[in-house]
């Protein structure tokens, strides 16, 4: 838990004791991203694309491959990261690959990770870890790049959100994720 300290801004703070756990360095669990397909993806090449997925979350990154000639590509591929405090946002972009010249850019997203965050501890509450529960649901708005809606649910203790997302600075495309938010098992109370 952080330290709550009354001092001035020129006050030295004193060194941490061994037992304080600081939030920036809090492990949350792993976040699995399922990047399950593209739609209606713009034509980069002559007449198609040969889109993959760069997929960002705070310093880690991991991309898919390339899937060649289709604006509708499925990937059905899991990228795996760790989930640490501050709670961040998932960045996606798609590009079309080149052999020629530098990869074209085919639009890009975001999903923030807090709601799935919050989700959690909701779920920790509720003691969901069995079955299917709904723990949120999320609506389309300024703020997102929701295509529809989207229900965060605890599936066997496991937080599962299946999103569809506009992409943005294109004429068209979406792409759907499934994510997956595992959590350190801790032991009963």
């Amino acid at each position: 838990m952080p330290r709550l300290l009354n001092a001035s801004p020129n006050t030295a703070l004193p060194p941490p004791s061994p037992s304080e756990e600081y939030i920036m360095d809090e492990h949350l669990g792993i976040l699995k991203v399922i990047v399950v397909q593209g739609k209606r993806l713009v034509i980069r090449d002559f007449k198609s694309s040969d889109p993959y997925v760069v997929v960002k979350l705070g310093n880690q990154t991991a991309k898919t491959k390339v899937i060649n000639s289709c604006l509708s590509p499925v990937w059905n591929e899991e990228l795996s990261f760790t989930l640490t405090e501050p709670v961040g946002v998932l960045n996606l972009e798609v590009f079309d690959k080149d052999l020629l010249k530098s990869d074209d850019k085919m639009g890009n997203a975001f999903l923030n990770l807090q709601p799935l965050f919050s989700a959690a501890r909701i779920r920790d509450v509720l003691r969901a870890s069995s079955g299917e529960t709904t723990i949120r649901k999320l609506v389309p708005d300024s703020e997102n790049c929701l295509v529809r809606e989207s229900s965060i649910n605890s599936v066997n203790g496991e937080l599962v959100q299946n999103v569809w997302l506009r992409l943005r600075g294109v004429e068209s495309g979406e792409l759907e994720l499934t994510i997956k938010f595992i959590t350190p098992t801790t032991p009963s109370a």
